[in-house]
């Protein structure tokens, strides 16, 4: 081969060119397009193909074989003679190139074109994990811990008149069970995503039929009526012994702490409804008669007229994934990011009859302020801190720039050294007089997703992530919020919660099933490399330590004082960041494109000089 002969007088060059000549290359426009790589992952890629193919019993050559998944989303290529084709240059080139953000709108494109050519991962192996092939691809690697998942996954599965209907909340039977044996909506999210990606639909639509039954019945908290939209945050299958046959029992609040109604359980239904659409190509289930009323009471709920002046929603502590008293009453950034990401979801679901447009133009003019208001009023990077620093108080009229009167000496000192110089993010909660600056997790990532967060803003959190890793990852992702309340604020904030002391469980523990969360977002934001350096550092301890529920401590070195083991949503969210990585088009089950349209001007009053 004469591209090869140039280069003997290198050593790698000459390990290389007896590579090319025992695989007997017949190409040679291509081996010399290797040759003439000077960017060292060039040669990584090609040393890994070399090793991937020869047999090490024999050190005879195998056929090249890349086979995609069921959906095709990879062709298989393989040749007895002729290693790679002309199109087999095409996709290592895709390989090599560096990683960005995705450009492409996920609703107008199936998710099987979505090809993974933004990044550097790609299966080598026909089947993608699942059931029957519990294994994960991602960086050219297998780890053991993905079909130790995916055995735990069938076992928490909950099966109704022999018809899978959801997952467990966690299968540590060592201690009581208390509600852990119930299947939670929110909980169940990352599962059916995880079924989804692995082909197993049934369980996923049964569980949508299963609580929009559920969303039917009457709902009593002593002699108060519930709202007729209003989803259960959990249901169990139990067995009647009279009518000897099995039986559902929804809870919807009236047995929760602090009996809390769940505000975010409909939301991840319409969520998780759009993402089955999306993933099976079957709109049959979302265009039910019964599917469409569930969505349009969930609507009504949101969009009835109130004394609000703000579009965002209010709520009372705990009616989220943080279900303690932990501060978050008011408009707590998880709702407000859920809720603009139903919406949109509604959108693409709800029919074109009568009924759905006096809906759909409800939802647009809501998405319009929604988008407004939490652009510029929730979100604080370090220009915004530095202008609510200087905040005047007690400003009158429509022309006032400190429109919720914040006091510039409520500001704690802490954020003045969280904020990095690029960077970041929305805060907790705004309301008249009160800002909270922590930072919520689940909020930030959702917003990226729905695009509530404009590709500037999420990529600012981005940075703001990679800026302060020690404090929003630590030793085990992520953090559920930042920073944690101590001492006397503690005891105020949480009235004495002995469960949410600080570094733990809700104030400030560490969440694997986050992780998912952030995965998406980062390949979203075209930053995977934060994903797996998380998911590296989960790979360490999750499955040593039986997949608990949460970390405490403040880097998350500690397994949660009252942790369940073999938390089902730990497992799930782990295998969903895994194969997301693995095929990147599984975004688009999950992420909203830009809508250039609620791309208002970001500006807070005529009166704004600062």
């Amino acid at each position: 081969m004469n591209a090869a002969k140039r280069y003997t007088s290198s050593a790698g060059h000459l390990a290389i060119a007896g590579a090319f000549d025992f695989l007997h290359f017949r190409g040679l426009s291509f081996a010399y397009m290797f040759f003439t790589l000077n960017d060292p992952s060039h040669w990584a890629v090609f040393c890994f193909i070399f090793i991937l193919h020869i047999d090490p019993n024999s050190l005879t050559m195998c056929p090249l074989r890349i086979n995609g998944s069921p959906n095709g989303n990879v062709k298989t290529l393989e040749s007895a003679g002729t290693i790679f084709e002309a199109e087999d240059s095409d996709i290592l080139l895709r390989i090599m190139e560096r990683p960005r953000a995705i450009n492409v709108s996920f609703e107008e494109r199936p998710s099987n074109e979505l090809l993974s050519n933004h990044f550097e991962c790609l299966s080598p192996h026909g089947r993608r994990s699942g059931f029957n092939s519990p294994r994960s691809y991602t960086s050219f690697e297998a780890h053991a811990m993905v079909g130790e998942a995916w055995e735990n996954m069938k076992r928490s599965i909950v099966y109704y008149r022999r018809q899978p209907v959801g997952t467990v909340a966690a299968m540590d039977h060592s201690v009581e069970e208390l509600n852990y044996d119930q299947v939670f909506v929110r909980d169940f999210v990352p599962s059916a995503l995880a079924f989804l990606m692995n082909g197993e639909e049934e369980v996923v639509k049964n569980f949508l039929l299963k609580t929009l039954h559920l969303q039917s019945w009457e709902k009593m908290i002593d002699q108060f009526k519930l709202g007729e939209g209003v989803m259960p945050a959990s249901f169990k299958v139990i067995h009647n012994p009279v009518r000897n046959r099995e039986i559902l029992i929804a809870d919807f609040g009236e047995s929760a702490i602090g009996r809390v109604a769940p505000v975010d359980s409909g939301f991840w239904w319409i969520i998780l409804l759009r993402a089955y659409t999306r993933h099976t190509g079957d709109s049959s289930l979302a265009e039910m008669p019964e599917c469409q009323r569930g969505m349009r009471l969930i609507l009504t709920l949101c969009l009835s007229e109130a004394f609000d002046t703000f579009p965002t929603l209010l709520c009372a502590d705990g009616c989220c994934m943080i279900d303690r008293r932990m501060g978050v009453y008011g408009y707590p950034i998880e709702i407000q990011a859920l809720f603009f990401m139903a919406l949109r979801c509604a959108l693409l679901l709800l029919k074109q009859d009568q009924e759905g447009k006096e809906f759909i133009e409800r939802i647009v003019k809501r998405l319009h302020a929604l988008s407004f208001h939490m652009r510029n009023y929730f979100w604080l990077d370090l220009k915004q801190l530095n202008d609510i620093y200087r905040y005047k108080t007690e400003e009158y009229s429509h022309t006032a720039v400190n429109k919720f009167n914040v006091m510039p000496d409520s500001l704690p000192d802490w954020v003045f050294d969280f904020m990095p110089t690029r960077g970041g993010y929305f805060i907790g909660n705004v309301s008249p007089a009160r800002m909270d600056f922590r930072w919520f997790c689940l909020g930030n990532c959702v917003a990226i997703l729905s695009s509530l967060a404009t590709p500037e803003q999420a990529s600012a959190i981005m940075d703001l992530i990679e800026s302060r890793w020690d404090e929003l990852v630590g030793e085990m992702p992520l953090k559920i919020c930042y920073p944690a309340l101590e001492s006397h604020e503690w005891r105020i904030v949480t009235g004495c919660d002995p469960k949410n002391t600080r570094w733990s469980y809700h104030n400030g523990g560490s969440w694997p099933v986050l992780l998912w969360l952030l995965t998406a977002a980062c390949i979203k934001t075209g930053r995977p490399q934060i994903a797996r350096r998380a998911i590296e550092l989960a790979e360490n301890r999750l499955s040593k330590d039986h997949w608990p529920e949460y970390y405490d401590g403040k880097t998350g070195r500690y397994i949660g004082k009252q942790a369940r083991k073999f938390q089902t949503w730990s497992i799930s969210g782990y295998l969903v960041a895994k194969m997301m990585l693995e095929d990147p088009s599984h975004l688009g089950m999950i992420s909203l494109e830009e809508d250039k349209q609620m791309k208002p001007l970001m500006k807070r009053s005529t009166s704004w000089t600062c």
